[in-house]
């Protein structure tokens, strides 16, 4: 799969507008400011093609990238204290929509900021992931702010703080070192390949 030629599609603000699926799909899912568009960027092998913002709740809209025979969606993220009831609603009414319509899903990354516990709402992120019977992994971000023993506790304390955790497929990741890159690269071709 060449990443070199992936290439934004379409960003869509609203369920509504969403187009008919046509091909498979692998979305991006995880709370503000969890580094969502730095490895959207990574994975494609591209600088700036998702706009990565120090400010928490950039990704107000679902960004669609093409890649060869699938597309990556970016979902907006969730959780960010410091905007409107109305914005909350319109994020909550896209990423529930999207999940929720009949499109050719393939996979969700769940991020969460390997740093620190889930909060309560990657919790229900991952409850609702299960429960709908979703395909996922998650993705660990920031892998490299944390030395070996600190990453061997977080390791330990998700497998009581994530429901199922032994279950789940975990990738350690880092958009600075590039760590965990091939990883989610493979897992897009063998879904893309089906």
């Amino acid at each position: 799969m060449n990443y070199n030629n992936a290439k934004f599609f379409a960003s869509y603000g609203k369920f509504e507008q969403l187009p008919p699926s046509d091909r498979i799909e692998i979305a991006f899912s995880g709370r503000s400011n969890v580094g969502k568009s730095s490895l959207i960027n990574k994975i494609l092998n591209r600088k700036a093609l998702a706009r990565v913002s120090a400010i928490p709740g950039k990704t107000a809209t679902i960004n669609f990238y093409e890649l060869e025979n699938i597309y990556c969606v970016d979902l907006p993220g969730y959780g960010y204290a410091k905007v409107s009831k109305e914005e909350k609603s319109r994020w909550n009414g896209l990423i529930g929509g999207y999940l929720g319509s009949d499109r050719e899903l393939g996979l969700v990354f769940q991020l969460i900021d390997f740093r620190h516990p889930p909060t309560a709402d990657d919790i229900s992120m991952v409850n609702f992931l299960i429960d709908g019977e979703f395909p996922f992994a998650v993705v660990l971000t920031k892998a490299d702010k944390l030395s070996k023993n600190q990453r061997a506790e977080r390791k330990e304390a998700l497998l009581t703080e994530l429901p199922c955790a032994q279950d789940i497929r975990m990738i350690e990741f880092s958009a600075e070192t590039g760590e965990g890159v091939e990883e989610v690269r493979s897992i897009i071709e063998e879904i893309s390949s089906e």
